[in-house]
C-alpha cells in the first residue's frame, strides 16, 4: 500500500471519527500520530513530532490575537451593545420596506466588526430582534431566519476568528486576511438587504403575517422617534471600537495582536462605563475567554501535527499532480473545492472543515497560482454557508434553542434562511470569478 493511499484512508478515518462524535482535536491528534507511525514505521518518530509540534505549534506572539479578540467580543456581548445597535438601526430604518429585517442585517454587520463569532451574533439578536420583528407583524419563522442568516456576517467581516484560523493554517498574514474580508463582507450585507426588500415586495405573505396592516404601521409617521442624543449615546461605543480597532489595523498603526489588545481594553472601558460588568460577570467572561481560547489553540496544535503527517505522506503534492493532470484550471479547482466544502458543511462544523481541508488545499491553490488571501475568503464564504444548511446548520440551531418557541420549528427556520443561502452562493461565485473583490486593498 502506497503512502498516498494511506493518506487518503487516514482522511476518510478522520472524517468518520468526527461524524461519530469524537472531538476534532483528538481526532486530528490520533489520525496524525497513527499516520506518521504507519508511514515511517517508527513510533518513536511519531512521539518526537508530537512533542515538537506541541512545543512550537503556538509559540508565537501572533497567537495572542485569539484570546484578545475573544475577550473583546465577550465584553461587548455583556455590555448590551448589540441591543442598542439594533434599537438605533430600527429607529432609522423602520419606515423602509422590510425595515426591521434590514435593521437586523445592519446591526449584525456592525456587531460583527467587534465580535468575530457568528454564534454570538445569533444568540444576541435572537433575544433582541425576533420579539421586536414579531411584534411588528413579521412572521416568527422569518424573523428567526433573518437573525440566523445575517449572523454569518460575523465569520467574514473582520476581526473574524475563522479568518484568524485560516491565516494560521495557510501561513498568510492575518492582517491581510482582515483587509481581504472588507469588500466581500460589504457585498454580502448589501446582498442581504436587496434580497429582503425584493422578497417583501414579491412575496409579502412569506415575510409578514398581515402585509396590509404591516404597511400601515410602517408608514405611521406618528411613531415616537428616538431623541438624537439618546441615539448617539447608544451607537457611539460600538462605532468607537470599530474605528479604534479596524482603523488602527488598516492604517498600519497596530499589528493584529496590538489591535486585539486595544480592542479588549476599549471593550472593558465600555462595559465598566455602562455598569454592565460586576465582579461575577467579569470572572465569567475571563473563564469563557480561557475556555474558548484554549480550545482554539489546542485545535491549531492538532492541525499543525496533522499537516506534518500530510506532508510526510506527500498528499498535497500528489493531489496537486492529480488536479493538474485532470485538466482542471484554477477555476475548475475552485469549483471542485467549494463543492466539497459545501457538502462537508452539511455534516461538520466550520472549524473542523478548515482544520481538515486547508492543510491539504492551500498548498495546491498556491501551486496553481491562486492568491492565498483570495482563496481564504472563498473558503470562509463556503464554510459560512454550512452554518445555515441542514442537517447541521449550527446558526439555525442556536437561534432555535435561544428562541425556545414551540410554534417555530427548526424546519421553518431552515426554510427562512434559504434566501440568505442563495445570496451567499451568488457572492461566492462573484468573489471566485473576480479576485479583485478580496485583493483590492492588499
Amino acid at each position: 500500500m502506497t503512502t498516498l493511499t494511506i493518506g487518503f484512508i487516514l482522511i476518510a478515518v478522520l472524517i468518520g471519527l468526527v461524524l461519530v462524535g469524537m472531538q476534532i482535536a483528538y481526532a486530528l491528534f490520533a489520525v496524525a500520530f497513527v499516520g506518521i507511525w504507519i508511514i515511517r514505521d517508527n513510533v518513536d518518530l511519531a512521539f518526537k513530532m508530537l512533542e515538537l509540534t506541541a512545543y512550537s505549534g503556538i509559540a508565537d506572539y501572533l497567537f495572542a490575537t485569539i484570546p484578545l479578540f475573544v475577550l473583546m467580543g465577550l465584553l461587548v456581548s455583556v455590555s448590551n451593545v448589540g441591543r442598542d445597535t439594533f434599537e438605533v438601526a430600527e429607529d432609522l430604518l423602520r419606515r423602509m420596506v422590510c425595515g426591521l429585517g434590514i435593521a437586523t442585517v445592519a446591526a449584525n454587520t456592525i456587531f460583527a466588526a467587534v465580535t468575530g463569532v457568528s454564534i454570538a451574533s445569533a444568540a444576541v439578536f435572537t433575544r433582541v430582534a425576533v420579539p421586536e420583528m414579531t411584534r411588528h407583524g413579521y412572521r416568527p419563522a422569518f424573523s428567526a431566519g433573518t437573525v440566523a442568516g445575517s449572523s454569518v456576517l460575523g465569520m467574514l467581516i473582520p476581526p473574524s476568528l475563522l479568518l484568524i484560523i485560516y491565516g494560521v493554517l495557510a501561513e498568510v498574514s492575518i492582517g491581510g486576511m482582515f483587509i481581504a474580508g472588507i469588500v466581500p463582507g460589504i457585498m454580502l450585507a448589501g446582498g442581504f438587504i436587496v434580497m429582503l426588500i425584493g422578497l417583501t415586495i414579491a412575496f409579502p405573505s412569506f415575510v409578514l403575517t398581515d402585509p396590509d396592516a404591516s404597511r400601515t404601521r410602517r408608514l405611521d409617521v406618528s411613531a415616537q422617534k428616538m431623541p438624537l442624543g439618546t441615539m448617539a449615546a447608544k451607537i457611539f461605543p460600538i462605532l468607537a471600537l470599530v474605528v479604534l480597532v479596524l482603523g488602527g489595523l488598516y492604517s498600519g498603526y497596530f499589528t493584529p495582536t496590538e489591535a486585539g489588545g486595544i480592542g479588549a481594553f476599549g471593550a472593558l472601558i465600555v462595559a465598566i462605563s455602562r455598569r454592565s460588568l460586576d465582579r461575577h460577570k467579569l470572572w465569567d467572561v475571563m473563564k469563557q475567554t480561557g475556555v474558548i481560547s484554549v480550545s482554539i489553540l489546542l485545535l491549531l496544535i492538532a492541525a499543525s501535527f496533522y499537516s506534518r503527517m500530510l506532508s510526510i505522506a506527500g498528499l498535497p503534492n500528489a493531489i496537486e499532480g492529480l488536479v493538474q493532470g485532470s485538466g482542471f484550471g484554477p477555476f475548475g479547482f475552485l469549483f471542485f473545492y467549494a463543492s466539497i466544502i459545501l457538502l462537508m458543511g452539511m455534516i461538520l462544523d466550520s472549524t473542523s472543515i478548515l482544520l481538515i481541508m486547508v492543510p491539504i488545499a492551500a498548498p495546491i491553490a498556491q501551486g496553481m497560482g491562486l492568491d492565498l488571501s483570495h482563496f481564504g475568503i472563498i473558503t470562509v464564504l463556503a464554510v459560512e454557508i454550512g452554518l445555515l444548511t441542514p442537517p447541521f446548520g449550527i446558526s439555525v440551531f442556536t437561534v432555535h434553542n435561544t428562541l425556545n418557541d414551540p410554534n417555530v420549528s427548526v424546519e421553518q427556520i431552515f426554510a427562512a434562511t434559504m434566501p440568505f443561502v442563495g445570496v451567499m452562493l451568488v457572492v461566492l461565485i462573484l468573489v471566485a470569478i473576480f479576485p479583485i473583490t478580496s485583493t483590492l486593498f492588499l
